[in-house]
């Protein structure tokens, strides 16, 4: 296939290679050229503008950083769609933002899937990530053909529309968001009664954070948050959208909402999300 992929971020430049690898005719855009370039060296072809990538093309995949650079880039844009070009949007956008660029695709002509992935750096590389899919039964069905080959297909999900597959992407970032704070307040309980570092740490392994803490325990500890496999400020971006999709409280994010952003005002939004159990 013909693919345009806009936007080349942290996770958007270990999703490229499954494409290229995989035989499609691969064209990359992003806002700032030296990624593009270097995906361009990888064998893919480099847009001067998105609208360049997508015309003509069987398919577009857009990974960008939230909702309003979709809007920026895509459904304001004008951009020269070929009828029926399967869209699929792996960017982390909100069920109300969803509904709206399904209805700006279908007056555009164009098919709209949301894509959105739970996973980090390394399962993106290995091609292990879980895919949320969500769309018209058969663009999602299409779209399943191209995420398919960045996802653990165990992980792979249906759902019946694309608001219903950014919401649980939310919900899985509800879940990631707070199990760092249980992490970051069990170290500072068991500091503060006189247990050791590896002590709660293996404690913690009995326990329902198991996988976080062993994850992330060992960097918290040595006060390390600069391998970002998911910033702070793209963590805070996605708290503000599950704050704003809620009709009820959701006290736990809106703590942890305000100590990301409190790491942001402190210089550190492009640290790894951990950065909020740094030592104070």
């Amino acid at each position: 296939m013909d693919i345009a992929f806009l936007g080349l971020g942290r996770m958007g430049r270990e999703l490229v290679p499954h494409l290229i690898d995989a035989g499609h005719r691969v064209t990359v855009w992003n806002r700032s050229p030296g990624p593009a370039e270097t995906i361009g060296r990888r064998g893919a072809g480099v847009a001067e503008s998105a609208a360049e990538a997508v015309a003509g093309v069987d398919a577009v995949v857009s990974v960008l950083f939230g909702p309003e650079a979709v809007r920026e880039t895509i459904t304001e844009a004008g951009l020269p769609w070929r009828p029926r070009t399967l869209w699929i949007d792996v960017t982390t956008v909100s069920p109300a933002d969803a509904i709206e660029f399904a209805e700006r695709a279908s007056a555009a002509g164009i098919r709209y899937v949301a894509a959105p992935v739970v996973g980090s750096l390394a399962p993106a590389r290995a091609g292990a990530l879980a895919v949320l899919v969500g769309g018209e039964h058969d663009a999602a069905r299409d779209a399943k053909r191209i995420v398919g080959l960045w996802a653990d297909q165990e992980k792979l999900r249906t759902f019946d529309s694309a608001a219903a597959a950014t919401a649980a992407k939310l919900v899985a970032n509800l879940a990631l968001a707070v199990s760092m704070e249980t992490l970051s307040e069990a170290l500072r309980l068991g500091r503060a009664a006189g247990l050791s570092n590896d002590d709660v740490l293996s404690t913690l392994s009995l326990t329902a954070i198991a996988p976080l803490a062993a994850q992330k325990g060992a960097l918290v500890t040595a006060g390390d948050f600069d391998d970002a496999q998911f910033t702070a400020e793209a963590l805070a971006k996605d708290t503000r959208l599950m704050l704003a999709t809620s009709d009820v409280p959701l006290p736990a994010v809106a703590l942890v909402a305000a100590e990301l952003q409190r790491a942001i005002e402190a210089g550190h939004g492009d640290k790894d999300f951990s950065v909020i159990a740094r030592d104070r």
